[in-house]
């Protein structure tokens, strides 16, 4: 597996609130980026709770054996809502952290599946031959108003509520998250990216910088940086895997 990943501060913001985690070992291929929100350095603190709690509470559970479809989705579900919990207890306890929160977006690699796993509108797409498809959905307010037909995909890219997003981890209680299963067959590259990417470069650029570069790490390397040509509004995550 030929793996590649950049993470940037963008051209605007001060402080990058973005986190990911890549394995330490081959033997858990587990894949995790985060998007976090929130004054000063809440959203960065929110990333990164996200990361280490969600990484650690998996692996936890692939240590134990077991490993099987069902298990697999329940200890995604019960790692979100773990780091959830704790995000939203310090968000409410510790005013500085008031109303941070995060996007996760998640994949594990099994011998024969691809799961994914995630909560707002960082993305997952996966590339076959020269089909590029986005396999997650955003929880955002302007995929609702695409969803109900109230705007078109391209209005969705200006609309004033573009950055809106209608589930985060830490912002309540509970959480909705949604799990998705691939065969790995159907896929030969994965990417996983925030909306600093997708708010700078449509999916056909996407597409065409992965298809076009030598390995996965220049891939991303061109990706930050196309975003940043453009105007690097965001903080910019990409990570690319190719099977």
């Amino acid at each position: 597996m030929d793996i590649g990943v950049r993470t940037d501060t963008g051209r605007i913001r001060e402080n990058n609130q973005d986190s990911y985690y890549l394995p330490s070992e081959e033997s858990k291929p587990l894949f995790i980026i985060a998007d976090g929100m929130g004054g000063h350095k809440a959203g960065e603190i929110a990333s990164n709770l996200a990361i280490n709690i969600i990484s650690e509470n998996f692996n936890d559970f692939l240590n134990k054996g077991n490993i099987n479809e069902k298990n697999i989705k329940n200890n995604i579900i019960e790692s979100f809502n773990e780091a959830n919990e704790k995000i939203y207890r310090k968000a409410m306890k510790e005013e500085e952290c008031s109303g941070m929160g995060t996007t996760v977006v998640l994949a594990y690699i099994s011998d024969e599946n691809l799961y994914i796993g995630h909560v707002g509108d960082s993305r997952a797409y996966s590339l076959y031959g020269e089909e590029f498809l986005q396999i997650t959905e955003d929880h955002s307010l302007v995929e609702e108003l695409i969803k109900n037909g109230s705007i078109s995909k391209e209005e969705a890219k200006t609309h004033p509520q573009r950055n809106i997003i209608t589930r985060a981890v830490g912002t309540s209680r509970d959480i909705d998250v949604d799990i998705l299963v691939l065969p790995k067959t159907a896929v030969e590259i994965l990417l996983l990216c925030t909306d600093g990417l997708t708010s700078m470069l449509d999916d056909n650029e996407i597409k065409d910088t992965l298809i076009n570069s030598e390995n996965m790490q220049i891939a991303c390397d061109r990706l930050v940086q196309f975003s940043n040509d453009k105007g690097g509004y965001d903080n910019i995550t990409v990570l690319a895997l190719e099977f």
